[in-house]
C-alpha cells in the first residue's frame, strides 16, 4: 500500500474537526489503514486498550499502528494516574497523536475496573490521571465522556464535571456523548440508544466555555448531520455508522475540511487500494477475515451488495482464504462513480 505524502496530514487539532469514535473490536489498524483511502484528514481513534493490556500484556497487539493512520489518537481505560503516565508515554513513543482518557464507557468489565464512566463521580480524579499524562508527553491528551451517569445527570452536575477536570489539569478539549450512561439496568449497546440524546447539553457546554474544543458524539449518521452541528460546536465524531457505512466519508476531506484538492474516491477505488496492504499482511500471517470484515458495509443500500457482504462472510474465513476473495466479491457489485 502506497503511503500518503506527509504534506497531506494536517495538525491535530484541525484534524478534530471530524472524527471516528473508538469501538472495540471495530477501530482496528487494519480498519483505520482501509479508512485512510476514504479520508485523509479526519481524525482517527483506536479501540480502547487498558493500562494493564499496555504494561502486562502484548504491546505490539495493543498498539499496532503504522504511520498511514496518522492522525490517530489513543484512547486509554485506566484510573491510575501512575498508570496511565507510563502508557502515555510508551504510546507517544510508537508514534500516537494524541492520548484520549475514556470516562465514557458503561460496561461491567470497566465498572469492576473503577474507569470508563463510574469516572464522572470523581472529576479530581480524572483530572489528576489527565494531568499525570500531561506531565510525561507533549502530544494533547484528551477526555471523552458522557453527559452525566444514573442520577447524576443534570446541566450542573456536567459543567461542575468538566470545569473540575480542566481546574487540575488544564484540560481544554472535550469529546461529549450526549447521552448520560446507566451503570446498572442497562447493557453497553443498551446505553449507546435509550437513554436520551441531549445535544443542547453539548451546544451549552461550548456556550458556557468557548475556549475549549468541544466535541459532539452520538448518534450522528451523515456528513450534514455533522455540518448542522458543527454550526455550534468545534468537532463532531462519529460511531456505527463510520463503520456500518465507511463511504459516506468519501466526501469529509472537501465537504468538512474545505479540501478542494481532495478527490473523493469511488468504491471500488478505494478497495482495490487496499490490495497491496492485503497481500502485506497475509504474507506476514494476517487471517483474510482480520481485514476483510471491516469492508462489509463498504456498498450499504447498493445493488449488489448483499452478495459482496455474503462472499466476504462465506469465504474470508476458510483456510488460506487469499485476496482472490476480496477481488471476486468486488465484481459481484457494479463498479459506479461516487454516489
Amino acid at each position: 500500500m502506497e503511503n500518503k505524502a506527509p504534506s497531506s496530514i494536517i495538525s491535530i487539532e484541525d484534524s478534530r474537526k471530524l472524527s471516528i469514535a473508538p469501538m472495540l473490536d471495530w477501530t482496528t489498524s487494519h480498519y483505520r489503514t482501509f479508512m485512510r483511502e476514504l479520508t485523509q484528514h479526519t481524525l482517527l481513534y483506536t479501540e480502547m486498550v487498558t493500562t494493564g493490556a499496555i504494561l502486562f500484556g502484548d504491546q505490539e497487539r495493543h498498539l499496532k499502528f503504522n504511520e498511514v493512520e496518522a492522525n490517530v489518537a489513543l484512547q486509554l481505560g485506566g484510573s491510575d494516574p501512575e498508570a496511565l503516565a507510563k502508557c502515555a508515554k510508551i504510546s507517544e513513543d510508537r508514534g500516537y497523536n494524541e492520548i484520549n482518557l475514556n470516562v465514557g464507557c458503561p460496561s461491567n468489565r470497566v465498572q469492576s475496573g473503577s474507569f470508563g464512566a463510574c469516572l464522572m463521580a470523581e472529576p479530581k480524579l480524572v483530572g489528576e490521571c489527565i494531568k499525570a499524562m500531561q506531565d510525561v508527553v507533549s502530544i494533547p491528551v484528551t477526555v471523552k465522556s458522557r453527559i452525566g451517569i444514573d442520577d447524576q445527570d443534570s446541566y450542573e452536575q456536567f459543567e461542575d464535571f468538566i470545569g473540575t477536570v480542566n481546574q487540575v489539569s488544564d484540560c481544554q478539549t472535550f469529546i461529549v456523548h450526549a447521552r448520560k450512561a446507566i451503570l446498572s439496568g442497562l447493557s453497553p449497546k443498551e446505553n449507546r440508544e435509550i437513554p436520551p440524546l441531549k445535544y443542547d447539553f453539548v451546544y451549552r457546554l461550548k456556550e458556557q466555555f468557548p475556549d475549549f474544543h468541544i466535541s459532539l458524539n452520538g448518534g450522528v449518521k451523515s456528513l450534514e448531520e455533522a455540518e448542522e452541528h458543527l454550526t455550534k460546536v468545534d468537532g463532531v465524531m462519529i460511531g456505527r455508522e463510520a463503520y456500518n457505512n465507511p463511504y459516506l466519508f468519501a466526501e469529509a476531506d472537501q465537504r468538512i475540511f474545505g479540501d478542494t484538492s481532495a478527490e473523493p474516491v469511488s468504491r471500488h477505488e478505494a478497495i482495490k487500494s487496499l490490495y497491496p496492504y492485503v497481500e502485506s499482511e497475509l504474507a506476514n500471517g494476517t487471517y483474510l477475515n482480520h481485514i476483510a470484515r471491516h469492508l462489509l458495509g463498504m456498498f450499504q443500500a447498493v445493488p449488489g451488495a448483499r452478495k459482496f457482504r455474503r462472499h466476504i462472510s462465506e469465504n474470508a474465513t476458510k483456510p488460506g482464504a487469499d485476496l482472490n476473495v476480496l477481488i471476486d466479491a468486488l465484481d459481484m457489485v457494479a463498479d459506479q462513480s461516487l454516489s
